[in-house]
């Protein structure tokens, strides 16, 4: 292999394979299966959607993934590597982020001073409050995920002043610090007003072409305007994969959020 093939292999690297491997993943509480044997592959910088109604299983497979919670059975590859047993400490190094539901922001403090810190915990490996301002790089940082959560005209505001939906826009900004290659979204559309929502689809939409990213969603409608393959589940099992068009067309799918709450939101 010449020289050539080789730095382009390298440059290429992050882009070929999968980001995220399921191997029949389970996970079980007593006699509960909360998911059964789960299995798909996210390519690298592939926008995925996970869908289903509550209680289909879609926190316990996010916590398999993320490590917060570990699998009774089958594998978790990120990247190629198995993490199945690696906590989270580790698979944030190795590019995974993820949004939270509960909301981790500091509230007293402004949103970009909320970037700021991300940026240096990710960069140190934890918070660190000192000599803010020697660091150009992570201020410089920090005005990118500002231009990306489109928070720009809020930079200054002190996050306890944001909407629901501007914090969520920040959530996802921070999880955009340090070079993250895959990112799982937990339920993001939650609780969003119609503007809000728009908000969030064009945000998802401008995010770096490089970044892979999962959406954890009930919300139909959001989630397959932003995504190019689905997996629905269903009472802890994949039901169906698919692309957005063929997810929307299903009969199954519809029936179970038909029966649900007749049609495809809360």
């Amino acid at each position: 292999m010449n020289a050539t093939s080789i730095a382009t292999r390298a440059a290429t690297g992050f882009n070929s394979g999968n980001a995220l491997e399921l191997h029949g993943v389970s996970r079980s509480f007593g006699a509960l299966k909360a998911i059964d044997d789960v299995s798909f592959n996210v390519a690298a910088s592939e926008r995925y959607a996970v869908l289903g109604s509550n209680g289909a299983g879609k926190t316990s497979l996010f916590n398999a993934i993320t490590g917060d919670f570990l699998p009774t059975a089958g594998r978790v590859l990120l990247f190629g590597e198995d993490v199945t047993v690696l906590p989270p400490q580790e698979r944030i190094r190795r590019g995974l982020r993820r949004t939270y539901q509960s909301s981790l922001l500091f509230r007293d403090l402004t949103v970009r001073d909320n970037l700021f810190l991300a940026v240096r915990g990710v960069n140190r490996g934890r918070f660190s409050f000192f000599r803010a301002k020697t660091d150009d790089a992570s201020a410089a940082s920090a005005r990118d995920l500002l231009e990306h959560a489109r928070l720009a005209h809020l930079a200054d505001a002190p996050v306890s002043e944001l909407s629901h939906g501007q914090q969520r826009q920040l959530e996802i900004g921070m999880a955009l610090a340090g070079a993250p290659r895959l990112i799982l979204f937990d339920e993001p559309a939650a609780g969003l007003s119609p503007a809000e929502r728009k908000e969030l689809v064009a945000l998802l939409k401008g995010l770096p072409q490089h970044i892979g990213y999962i959406i954890i969603e009930h919300d139909l409608e959001i989630a397959l305007n932003v995504v190019e393959r689905v997996t629905v589940m269903h009472n802890g099992r994949v039901l169906c994969h698919g692309t957005p068009r063929e997810i929307e067309d299903n009969p199954q799918v519809q029936a179970i959020y038909m029966g649900e709450h007749g049609h495809g939101h809360h």
